[in-house]
């Protein structure tokens, strides 16, 4: 391939790969290696209300969601890349002060990474399922209209 035929997946990111006709645009977030294992383990020790909302709903769902992604320093319970939604799972340590300013500054960090982060409780996931997933399916069609070509 010549130099001047640069294929999109090649070119340097940036919104003005769709802006000039490319078919894509690079879309990098920051990974942290040393999570790659403790992500594995989380997979291998979900909480039974993450395991019903994956197998009884993410899993299938399309765009795809992908379970402890990691994005930087932090590992999201699921992931929509295609949606930039993150959907976290909260039990109820989740309702202590330390814990609470942790999730607030990891929201304001992926918001700036331009993800928006979905919060349930496990209580919702035993006894509002529906309107869970409800909830989902609708943010995640509302955030492809509003960017419906990235990556």
């Amino acid at each position: 391939m010549e130099k001047s035929q640069e294929s999109p997946l090649l070119k340097g990111g940036g919104s003005d790969d769709v802006a000039d006709g490319g078919l894509y645009e690079k879309h990098f977030l920051p990974r942290n290696k040393y999570l790659k294992l403790p992500a594995r383990e989380l997979r291998k020790n979900s909480t039974k209300q993450e395991n019903h909302l994956w197998y009884d709903f993410l899993c299938g769902f399309s765009p795809r969601f992908l379970r402890q992604y990691v994005i930087n320093n932090y590992i999201l319970d699921f992931y929509c890349h295609e949606a930039e939604l993150a959907v976290e799972v909260d039990g109820s340590q989740h309702n202590e002060k330390e814990s609470l300013e942790y999730d607030q500054a990891r929201t304001e960090y992926l918001n700036g990474l331009g993800i928006e982060v979905l919060r349930c409780t496990n209580k919702d996931v035993d006894n509002n399922f529906k309107e869970i997933c409800r909830k989902i399916k609708i943010t995640v069609e509302e955030r492809l209209k509003q960017s419906p070509v990235k990556r």
